[in-house]
């Protein structure tokens, strides 16, 4: 759910079940050329073990896959097809022959789904950064809600999912995020600013992205323009030492407050022709409240390094999510789309069903945001979260907005809870929201031993968060609610708040 679970576009790959990665084609709906003879097709051949990589099949798609492609079956094993759509016919060709799946790429659309059409974004299917374009919102809402069933069906023994209630989506599933962090390179001797593409090293240049906001967008165009008129450079060059590089751009915008950040991350703290550069852009930029530098010498997939500088104007930005107030530093987490986060927090908040005399734990807290919202229906909200700079901008939150019943401990939840009931302390509610990953097995042994009557589980991976809810409910726990809500159109990711209570 939270910012650090993602990757540059919410592409993170879960495991299990791992389609191929190697397409870079659109998927608008056209019929791709068959790429082998008829000769090599194998439609009568006995068993799918025989296939051979180039061989061609047909494959009819039953649903979408964790990562947003095509799943449908040949001979009892499952393949998986980047860009086939469920209900659609696939001719394919075999790229991956393995003993457990069947990895192929799309020869023909024989039948073509009905929620097919033209993926808006040129660079769709190249960036890497969304996954299902070329879907209807329709038909989006509902390939997620097959992949959450699909998780419980797989993982947890569920095959009929009564308890899950209908995906929120968004009114507008385009211009929702709010943040953007861009790597920037030289393409014809202008700089661009984007994303590897999948699979690759090479940089796509992501200019106007449908799902960034607009200002966002605008701003990322506008600093672009600004290091190029100023020549500054954006890549290593052995002749001047690379050193004052500018690596990545980080911009970020406030949807309440109108507000604009931009973070520049650095190859060292020299930063040619810094004053010049900050009133170019100030001037480029009206929004702008907010300059910085960071640093990060290392070479690493890691976007940020441990020193920031502000060189210009205000050490944050403010942002609010309901009647919550933040500041945000430009390492500061905070939700990528602050309006699906309302329908997410609101969620958790009627699975805690809480009437202000409750004690809540909210572990893998992060900066706080859960337990601030919910500190106003409880009589006390205790946050645990092991990363130091998290809790103290949770401190901070809960100082800013006068949550005085809410107090947030550094440290693991395995920890920490079985420490506090042993003192007296046992919460009636337990919230968690971890990482792709999901829980952690000792974190779930505490649970059980703690007994809390309600455990409100938020996962951005359908994956994990069954496997998770298997061990609990065997643990004496059973499944009051699940609600999909949709974080992030166009792409496969999807989040679920589930409730469980104890028996």
């Amino acid at each position: 759910m939270n910012e650090p679970k993602e990757s540059n576009r919410s592409t993170n790959k879960t495991k299990g079940h791992q389609p191929p990665t190697n397409s870079k084609k659109r998927h608008s709906g056209t019929k791709p050329s068959v790429g082998r003879p008829a000769a090599l097709r194998v439609q009568d051949r006995e068993h799918a073990e025989e296939l051979h990589i180039g061989d061609t099949i047909i494959v009819t798609i039953k649903r979408l896959g964790i990562n947003g492609e095509g799943v449908g079956y040949y001979r009892r094993k499952a393949v998986f097809i980047v860009g086939a759509l469920p209900g659609e016919v696939i001719k394919a060709k075999v790229t991956r022959a393995e003993s457990n799946f069947i990895g192929a790429e799309i020869v023909q659309i024989e039948k073509r789904s009905p929620h097919r059409i033209d993926a808006p974004c040129p660079v769709f299917g190249i960036c890497g950064g969304c996954q299902i374009q070329h879907l209807s919102y329709e038909g989006q809402l509902q390939g997620k809600e097959e992949i959450v069933r699909e998780a419980f069906s797989r993982f947890a023994g569920i095959q009929d999912l009564k308890k899950m209630k209908p995906i929120l989506g968004m009114e507008h599933p385009w211009d929702y995020r709010n943040k953007a962090q861009l790597q920037l390179g030289m393409q014809k001797e202008q700089i661009i600013a984007g994303l590897y593409g999948t699979d690759s090293h090479k940089l796509v240049d992501i200019t106007g992205c449908p799902i960034q906001h607009p200002k966002v967008n605008e701003a990322v165009d506008k600093t672009r323009k600004v290091l190029q008129s100023l020549n500054i450079p954006v890549h290593k060059d052995q002749d001047r030492g690379n050193l004052g590089w500018i690596r990545t751009i980080v911009v970020r915008w406030g949807f309440q407050s109108e507000q604009l950040q931009l973070t520049l991350v650095t190859a060292s703290d020299k930063l040619p022709k810094r004053d010049l550069l900050v009133r170019e852009l100030r001037l480029a930029i009206p929004e702008l409240v907010s300059i910085s530098m960071n640093v990060n010498p290392k070479n690493t997939s890691l976007v940020f390094g441990n020193k920031t500088l502000l060189i210009w104007g205000e050490e944050g930005i403010r942002e609010s999510l309901g009647d919550l107030e933040f500041t945000l530093s430009p390492r500061a987490f905070f939700q990528l789309n602050p309006l699906q986060t309302v329908k997410l927090y609101e969620s958790v908040r009627v699975a805690a069903a809480l009437t202000g005399q409750e004690t809540v734990v909210d572990a893998y807290c992060g900066t706080g945001t859960i337990g601030l919202w919910l500190a106003p229906y409880a009589r006390e909200v205790r946050g645990i979260e092991s990363i130091t700079e998290a809790v103290l901008d949770a401190k901070d939150n809960a100082a800013l907005n006068g949550r005085s019943n809410v107090s947030f401990y550094e440290g693991y939840a395995e920890d920490l809870l079985p420490r506090w009931v042993k003192n007296g302390f046992s919460p009636d509610v337990i919230i968690a929201d971890p990482p792709r990953t999901g829980l952690h097995p000792s974190f779930m042994e505490a649970v059980l031993r703690t007994k809390p009557k309600r455990f409100v589980y938020v996962s951005c991976n359908p994956s994990t968060l069954a496997k998770d809810c298997k061990v609990l409910m065997e643990g004496g726990y059973s499944i009051e609610m699940v609600q999909p809500i949709d974080m992030f159109p166009q792409t496969s990711q999807v989040e679920a708040v589930v409730l469980l209570v104890r028996n």
